[in-house]
């Protein structure tokens, strides 16, 4: 083979149909028209046609693979790009011939498991794995030679297949986490997705189609063809760790945003183009509703609670039935299991009662193939979260790993299970179909062999629904993009205009008592006080030094806030960690050394205490708000909402108040001074203090956990309630409710 694919595709133009694109494959001429050879065979098959249907050329082609190729098809997982080893700092990568992919034999351990790998050539060529996860974050240019290389490779097998990429999100800002934030910053950034939501409240949906459309052609130039997005969860206990990566708790809002997105990012509203980029949008049935918001990714958060009857079908379900309805090509289930009997009576799209099995749902019949598939029409596929086979196997831990893979795919009704490669337990469970494995092994109680064996049915089932999206997609015909023109498209101004302007309109004006905006006129001869507060002081004090590098040139600075006339604060504050449980609930206050209480291995408050600290110094605020209204000055904060933050420990000392969701922080100096009129709403209630989230000693919460900010004050005591009869959202010093939908403008 050529030395890099991307120097090395020949194309092949068909009037009035798709360009054939190879580096090795034959090429067919039939009827005046080019047709890629597939399988091989020198002879023109009836899934080479590009004229008929997708489903039918997937059938077909499904029909000549191997059951071990097939059984390939059922695996997605993590995979290394050659230059881009941030996430395993340890493994020497051996790079091919191009340059690009990494070759040698890798051992990797994840919190999905741990396995011994090939290298990148054999993985594809003797594993016959197409299903990867990048989580680098390259150039343009290197991801598209990436791509290029994979298909390439792909192609040298005698049966093609091009490979699936699959990524996380790619166009919003945030710090980088493994699992949730893998890139950004190289794509056109927009502010996160609840910032994306404030900006839409407050300005239009248009911007939906701006940043959709954006998505589908940068994506695509580069050849990365299918996303982990977006979210359609609604928020609905404020302590889950994903709140960020959700656009609020409006089930309405999220249903109007997936109706514009899905069909922009596709390609059409019938489904994927081969210009688009394939959605799948998670987490059915909606991850929001979390017990006291413990992640699924431990043990503690493994219950989805409905506490509040009816609510699954009124709050949670909406989002995703939108998604079914434009076609989203895949639907991602969450690890999570629904709890009976800690729920109120839930219903499915028919009014009959649903049937709460103790199964995570990607295990779940009643919810995935009952309720996704026969009530809401689900056409796609199913693509399980990472790491149900063996870390995050809630409900079928007594079953092993080939069981959990048949019960999830013959079962339920997955297709595409995420997590590690494993071909060898899909095998196992294919050949406990037919062999006398459960003649000599009892089968677990509860179940049958029926429907923990992995069935020729369930398998062809499967991979032609997942082949089906990539014929969809025009992979099979030229899944190969030209680097140089992959770099134009993401570097096109007006996409990165479109982001800045919905950074600026994602700020929200929280509270303003005369101080905004700061316009020149008023800092004139005055001086100024800047401070970045973080969880981490070290990052603190970096985001200082560069935020007051930027106000220089707009105001005379001072180190020294007792001789300031203004401060602009902006807060930071962090809390828990993704993969790893917290002792206790998450903390939501701004607090610093706050002694809380632990929990028990169910969830439940216990004697012992820790301390939790989500922005450090944040008692200093009061301190400089202190001294500088002695000398009449004020004072101007902006939190950056990445959870539902408790904001009584700083509101109170400010004079003027706003919140950002991973905005820029020029965006947000846009808007306090003066510079661009704040336009944007809350996407979610802040609540009003621990008091609001309580835990009883059985582990209830006096909020219920499965209902969204907005609602919570039908279920609040009556003994919480104020002259308003409002419980649940936090009322600042001006009298206003930081609740959904709230926020002002400078001409209020």
């Amino acid at each position: 083979m050529a030395k890099k694919a991307s120097d090395n595709i020949t194309y092949y133009e068909n009037p009035g149909g798709p360009v054939i694109g190879t580096v090795s494959r034959k090429v067919i001429e039939k009827d005046g028209l080019y047709f890629k050879d597939l399988d091989g065979s020198g002879e023109f098959k009836v899934f080479d046609d590009w004229r008929l249907p997708a489903s039918e050329r997937a059938r077909a082609y499904m029909e000549v693979l191997t059951a071990d190729e097939k059984i390939a098809q059922l695996f997605i997982s993590d995979w290394r790009m050659g230059k881009y080893l941030s996430q395993f700092p340890d493994h020497q990568p051996k790079l091919d011939e191009s340059g690009t992919l990494d070759d040698a034999e890798f051992n990797g351990k994840t919190i999905f498991g741990e396995q011994h790998l090939p290298g990148t050539t054999e993985l594809l060529k003797k594993w016959f794995s197409r299903h990867l996860i990048l989580r680098a974050n390259p150039t343009p240019e290197d991801l598209t030679d990436w791509l290029n290389q994979l298909h390439a490779v792909a192609e040298e097998c005698e049966h093609f297949i091009p490979v699936q990429v699959a990524s996380n999100s790619r166009n919003e800002n945030g710090e980088l986490i493994f699992g949730m934030n893998d890139a950004g910053g190289v794509f056109a950034t927009w502010p996160g997705t609840l910032g994306i939501a404030a900006a839409v409240k407050g300005s239009s949906m248009d911007m939906i189609d701006e940043f959709a459309d954006c998505i589908r052609r940068e994506w695509d130039a580069v050849g990365l063809k299918k996303g982990y997005m977006y979210m359609a969860d609604v928020v609905s206990d404020p302590r889950w760790q994903r709140t960020y990566g959700t656009f609020g708790e409006d089930p309405q809002l999220i249903c109007e945003i997936f109706d514009r997105m899905i069909p922009k990012i596709q390609g059409s509203k019938d489904g994927v183009t081969a210009d688009g980029v394939a959605m799948t949008v998670k987490h059915f049935p909606g991850g929001g509703a979390r017990e006291n918001g413990f992640d699924p990714h431990y043990k503690m958060g493994q219950w989805n609670v409905y506490q509040t009857e009816g609510s699954l079908e009124k709050y949670h379900i909406p989002g995703f039935q939108v998604a079914v309805d434009h076609k989203a090509s895949s639907i991602m289930p969450y690890y999570a299991k629904p709890a009976a009997k800690k729920s109120a009576p839930q219903t499915d799209k028919n009014g009959d009662p649903m049937e709460l099995l103790p199964y995570g749902f990607a295990y779940n019949k009643p919810f995935i193939d009952g309720l996704l598939r026969r009530q809401m029409g689900f056409q796609g596929y199913v693509n399980s979260d990472t790491g149900i086979v063996h870390n995050m196997s809630w409900g079928v831990e007594m079953l092993d790993k080939p069981e959990r893979i048949g019960f999830a795919v013959n079962n339920a009704g997955v297709d595409l299970i995420s997590g590690l490669f494993d071909n060898e337990y899909g095998r196992e469970a294919y050949d406990r179909a037919t062999n006398d494995y459960y003649e000599k092994n009892p089968v677990p109680e509860g179940f049958t062999k029926e429907e923990l064996v992995l069935t020729e049915e369930a398998l062809n089932r499967a991979v032609a629904r997942t082949l089906t999206e990539m014929f969809e997609l025009g992979m099979f015909e030229n899944p190969y993009r030209d680097p140089k023109n992959a770099a134009e498209v993401i570097a096109c101004r007006k996409d990165w205009d479109n982001a800045m302007d919905a950074h600026r309109k994602s700020v929200v004006l929280l509270k303003n008592d005369g101080v905004l905006p700061l316009t020149s006129d008023k800092l004139s001869g005055k001086k100024l006080y800047a401070q970045c507060f973080n969880k981490d002081p070290k990052k603190a004090e970096e985001a200082t030094k560069a935020l007051r590098e930027e106000l220089k040139s707009a105001a005379d600075l001072t180190e020294d806030y007792s001789e300031a006339d203004y401060a602009i604060l902006l807060l930071n504050p962090s809390s828990g960690e993704y993969f790893n449980a917290t002792p206790g609930y998450l903390e939501l206050e701004l607090c610093e050394g706050k002694t809380v209480h632990d929990v028990d291995d169910e969830g439940r408050p216990t004697e012992s205490v820790h301390q939790e600290t989500t922005l450090a110094e944040v008692g200093k605020i009061k301190q400089i708000a202190e001294r500088i209204h002695e000398r009449g000055g004020k004072v101007v904060a902006n939190v950056n909402v990445t959870l539902a933050w408790e904001v009584g420990n700083v509101e109170p000392y400010t004079d003027g108040f706003l919140a950002g969701f991973d905005t820029y922080v020029s965006a947000v100096l846009d808007v306090i001074l003066g510079r661009f009129a704040p336009v944007g709403k809350l996407p979610l209630t802040l609540p009003r203090g621990d008091e609001v989230l309580k835990v009883s000693a059985d582990g209830v919460c006096i909020s219920p956990n499965d209902v969204p900010g907005y609602d919570k004050d039908l279920y609040m005591p009556d003994s919480l309630k104020d002259e308003n009869g409002k419980a649940y959202a936090y009322r600042d010093s001006a009298g206003n409710y930081y609740e959904l939908n709230f926020g002002l403008n400078y001409d209020k």
